[in-house]
């Protein structure tokens, strides 16, 4: 597989990444707001983290999803289903554009990315890699499912105070009224 598939929900659309993707997220990476995911981030390296969650796929078979609302096609955020070189597992990530959270956005996006994930057999088992301070992310991880796990590795060259893991449940662990995704 060289490209992400398209997968809807009730309200989603998960797609591959297109060039159009890149100005919004420029714009919004460079802001305070991305502080928990290494940000702001510059116009140079969301060029090659954007490129690198396009490319992912073809040598791996899995990655990031931009995702629109399924209504009207608005770009408001990102899931993926990654492992970079320096994750020791693959992480299941989530961010949804400011407008747009507080909605459950985020929530049907990542349970849609991992029930993709797990049905792909892209791993057993996925971890979520978040700051500690980022309450939001935890809160979802939990709403997911996903305990903390303060034996799993970090990321190389991360500490405590920079991520904590969130392991979440195996697919047979998972309700089955949460595993329905449309496709």
């Amino acid at each position: 597989m060289t490209n992400a598939p398209t997968i809807t929900t009730e309200r989603l659309k998960l797609r591959p990444h297109r060039i159009e993707d890149f100005e919004p997220m420029a714009a919004l990476f460079a802001t305070d707001w991305a502080r928990y995911m290494g940000g702001p981030i510059d116009r140079q390296k969301m060029w090659f983290w954007l490129s690198s969650e396009v490319g992912i796929w073809a040598l791996l078979g899995h990655g990031s999803f931009a995702v629109d609302l399924r209504e009207s096609d608005e770009f408001i955020g990102q899931v993926g289903v990654n492992k970079p070189e320096h994750f020791p597992e693959v992480e299941l990530g989530w961010c949804v554009w400011p407008a747009h959270e507080g909605k459950g956005y985020a929530r049907e996006a990542a349970e849609a990315a991992r029930g993709w994930a797990y049905r792909a057999g892209v791993a057993d088992t996925l971890v979520s890699y978040i700051h500690p301070k980022n309450a939001r992310s935890i809160a979802l991880a939990r709403r997911l499912g996903a305990e903390h796990d303060a034996a799993a590795e970090r990321p190389r060259g991360e500490t405590a105070q920079d991520s904590q893991v969130y392991r979440h449940p195996a697919a047979h662990q998972i309700a089955p009224e949460r595993r329905q995704v449309l496709q």
